[in-house]
């Protein structure tokens, strides 16, 4: 399985996610890298991961609509054999699609995600997805509240290929990760890629994860806490 190392931004630091209460955040700490850098920190995420493909989420954006574009621009000079699999709090396609257009030619390593919290309407989902392999669809749930305007996680017909099944109360909170709601996705739609994202604590936690049938999870704490060793 997939281990996916993440970098959240905030105001133009790397930020660390405390159960998705975003007004908790705070600047990162970190066993991996000293200070809270953003490039600093992807550089090190990605080393100690040896990873090519990173998740973004620009929380500026997501909360108050202010895409950190010479951020992310500088995230992708910093690693040019790297995608970015960026969450902006996109509202549709077009909002996609305009920021990308800032982000020039590097932009071919960006692959929008769509969160649910964020999509503006059922209308704006169908849109999002019409040609296959335009972006990632994000299912995002705090505790048992669907954060899902759209109607998102009622319409697997119009699900892409790659879904991140996003937990934000387990986010940041060393309680392990939630799996059942994996297990329900994959029942309703066998054909997806479900990405898991929220909760793990070790090695022994990625493979629950595997064995409940995830293709890749998304993870930050564990590393900053030392408690997954680097990929050799």
């Amino acid at each position: 399985m997939r281990l996916i190392p993440v970098v959240d931004l905030m105001q133009g630091a790397a930020v660390r996610a405390e159960r998705g209460e975003r007004q908790a955040y705070r600047p990162l700490v970190s066993q991996l890298v000293p200070g809270h850098d953003p490039v600093t920190v992807a550089l090190a995420l990605c080393r100690h991961c040896a990873s090519n493909l990173l998740y973004v989420a620009d929380l500026d954006a997501i909360v108050d609509g202010r895409p950190q574009h010479a951020l992310i621009a500088a995230l992708l000079a910093a690693l040019p054999g790297t995608e970015l699999w960026l969450d902006a709090g996109f509202t549709d396609a077009d909002a996609a699609t305009a920021l990308l257009a800032r982000l020039g030619t590097a932009a071919a390593r960006v692959r929008p995600v769509f969160g649910s919290e964020s999509l503006a309407s059922a209308t704006a989902l169908e849109r999002c997805f019409a040609t296959p392999g335009a972006g990632i669809l994000s299912l995002d749930r705090r505790g048992a509240t669907r954060l899902d305007a759209a109607g998102a996680w009622d319409r697997p017909a119009l699900w892409p290929q790659q879904v991140i099944v996003m937990t934000l109360e387990r986010v940041g909170s060393g309680d392990g990760p939630e799996l059942q709601t994996l297990r329900a996705l994959q029942a309703r739609s066998p054909g997806t890629r479900f990405i898991g994202a929220g909760g793990i604590r070790d090695a022994a936690d990625l493979e629950r994860a595997r064995a409940a049938g995830a293709d890749a999870w998304l993870v930050a704490s564990a590393l900053h806490d030392g408690r997954l060793a680097p990929v050799a």
